[in-house]
């Protein structure tokens, strides 16, 4: 189990993201845009620098959901291999059986 912290921090990070999502794709649209003057372009660059740096997606960090761990995650379960294993042994994965031989 990962520290609440940590899980609480990705949280308030995911929040940031979607709250500032519109709005740094506008300024990263403006600093991009090659028919614009520099000076707007340079003007958005330093407006994008100046949102709160977990407004990022890149600052993002895929976590387990039920437990919090950061490696080993399954994207299209949104699990562990930890949790997975158990999920599986236990029969709550559908289509999943675990392998003996």
């Amino acid at each position: 189990m990962a520290k609440k912290s940590m899980i609480e921090r990705e949280k308030k990070r995911e929040r940031l993201v979607a709250q500032y999502a519109a709005k740094r794709a506008e300024l990263k649209e403006i600093a991009n845009d090659e028919s614009r003057p520099m000076e707007e372009r340079f003007k958005a660059r330093l407006k994008l620098a100046k949102l709160p740096r977990n407004s990022s997606a890149t600052r993002l960090h895929n976590r387990c959901q039920l437990t919090g761990r950061p490696h080993a995650y399954y994207r299209k379960l949104k699990v562990s291999r930890i949790m997975l294993r158990e999920l599986g042994s236990a029969g709550q994965i559908p289509g999943m059986v675990k392998s003996s031989w």
